[in-house]
């Protein structure tokens, strides 16, 4: 009995793949397009071929959605990367108009007491410090130049800073109140009890030689008695915290908080002409007159 050859022939078999492959690169270039066609044709191999295709869509859809996620990201930080510079700025100059109002309001203090305490008074400004362990000192704008010499008062309009010791034409080198080799004539302004006003090896003060007898105690004021130096009378030292008694002791002396931070200083008055007077009429005490 004869067999019957069913077998296509070698160039039939060739054409036949050449054309799979063209469609199944035309299912995975426009898989939405032909799928719809497969669909509607409504042939087998469509249907069987939708499913691949239907693959091929999804995951052609989340690149498309992963990849425009992802530029929204970089957008997103480029954004925010402009918004930290701008607010960084924008902190710079915030600060600087703060210092700007701070370094006002320290000016006005100081002119407004210039005015009120009627004494020939320079403003200056410190540029330099030295608080070691040989002296304590500021370091200011102002010297020769500007008319200051040794011994002149330096304040504020919280009270004495120091004195001056050292000019130069520009500068002038003031020795702090809170120097062990500052002195300053000190009142306690409710005992009425005078002594020398000195620094303390701890940055603070001391008021020195109060009479045994005295009853100055801790919260009294010292002022600056106006005997001595280049203070007029009645300018803020500072409070008496600790009163020290040694029974064998010719005086007693006090421990002392000074009023101004003289670490904290910017600016300064200095006081040029003394103009010493007493303390009722630095406070706006009328004068009592003697009778014709």
């Amino acid at each position: 009995m004869r067999m019957v050859n069913f077998r296509l022939p070698y160039n039939t078999g060739r054409i036949a793949l050449v054309l799979a492959a063209v469609l199944l690169v035309g299912f995975l270039l426009l898989p939405s397009q032909l799928q719809g066609v497969f669909q509607e044709v409504g042939s087998p191999i469509g249907w069987v071929l939708s499913w691949p295709l239907r693959a091929a869509a999804s995951v052609q859809e989340g690149i498309a959605d992963f990849w425009g996620g992802f530029v929204a990201l970089r957008g997103v930080a480029e954004e925010n990367k402009e918004l930290r510079k701008e607010l960084e700025h924008l902190k710079g100059q915030n600060s600087q108009l703060r210092e700007a109002a701070v370094a006002t309001e320290r000016l006005t203090a100081l002119l407004e007491f210039k005015t009120r305490a009627e004494l020939s008074m320079v403003a200056a400004q410190v540029i330099g410090r030295d608080t070691g362990n040989w002296y304590r000192t500021i370091i200011l704008n102002k010297g020769e130049s500007d008319g200051f010499k040794s011994d002149m008062g330096v304040i504020t309009s919280a009270g004495v800073v120091g004195r001056i010791v050292k000019t130069t034409a520009a500068t002038s080198v003031v020795l702090l109140v809170t120097d062990p080799n500052n002195a300053i004539a000190g009142l306690v302004q409710r005992t009425r009890d005078e002594g020398i006003v000195e620094g303390t090896t701890q940055g603070m003060a001391r008021l020195k030689y109060i009479p045994l007898l005295s009853n100055a105690r801790p919260g009294d004021r010292v002022v600056t008695s106006g005997l001595v130096g280049g203070f007029p009378r009645g300018l803020a030292i500072g409070t008496i915290t600790r009163i020290n008694k040694d029974e064998e002791a010719l005086f007693q002396f006090a421990e002392l908080t000074p009023d101004v931070d003289v670490g904290r200083v910017e600016e300064v008055l200095v006081i040029q002409s003394p103009n010493v007077q007493a303390e009722g009429e630095q406070l706006g005490v009328p004068a009592v007159r003697p009778k014709s």
